[in-house]
């Protein structure tokens, strides 16, 4: 579903070109549970960020379903990321002025879905997440576990192909990620939901379908 091909990220610096990404290759099948590890500093979480399209690579291609995302104008390319990929950061990243429901829909409104689908569909999704009588709570009114419940159910708002997640348990205390690891876990078996994490929990990792470690700025299956 995804190819990522001799994929390079640079950034310039004062002593000159800095480099992150230093030919990534990877395949992601539709419906698998991808774990990248590795060392902060790494490259993973600017793997995640340029598989996820939110910045362009030096050089290299990622192909969704064969199409060449880069190829995309930066409109076109903001049009495909809201329709087509759901993501879940460390920090969930919620609107402080709106409730569970309307955080969860926000991606649908952006996309110019009709709002009562959204939000008949935004209550199944939280409710499926254990937050059916906490819709109208907003974020300060939240744990931090059922925050980053919100940001899961906002991921999928949209039905996305691919989720990703960048260290989506490393603001919570064990007990609660290991509840959240487990939920992601549950929704990529009963639905099919392709996920991309980056993690340093290694329990977490031996439980998804392929592992990769990152090391300077290559990774390693």
């Amino acid at each position: 579903m995804i190819n990522i091909t001799n994929l390079k990220k640079s950034f310039p610096t004062e002593a000159g070109p800095l480099t992150v990404l230093d030919g990534v290759d990877m395949v992601i099948e539709k419906g698998k549970i991808i774990s990248i590890m590795g060392a902060s500093g790494a490259g993973k979480s600017t793997l995640l960020h340029v598989t996820g399209t939110l910045d362009r690579p030096t050089s290299g291609e990622v192909s969704y379903n064969g199409e060449d995302v880069f190829k995309l104008s930066d409109k076109e390319l903001a049009a495909f990321r809201n329709r087509t990929i759901g993501f879940v950061f460390q920090f969930h990243n919620l609107l402080p002025e709106f409730n569970a429901l309307e955080n969860t829909i926000m991606p649908g409104l952006i996309a110019g879905t009709e709002k009562e689908e959204l939000l008949q569909r935004g209550r199944a999704i939280l409710s499926e997440l254990g937050l059916k009588d906490r819709l109208l709570h907003r974020p300060g009114e939240l744990s931090g576990g059922e925050q980053q419940r919100v940001a899961v159910a906002r991921a999928l708002i949209l039905e996305p192909l691919v989720v990703l997640a960048d260290e989506p348990t490393g603001n919570l205390d064990t007990k609660t990620g290991e509840m959240l690891i487990e939920l992601l876990l549950d929704i990529n078996k009963k639905k099919g939901t392709t996920f991309i994490i980056v993690t340093h929990n290694e329990a977490f990792a031996r439980k998804t379908d392929v592992t990769y470690v990152m090391v300077d700025g290559a990774l390693r299956a």
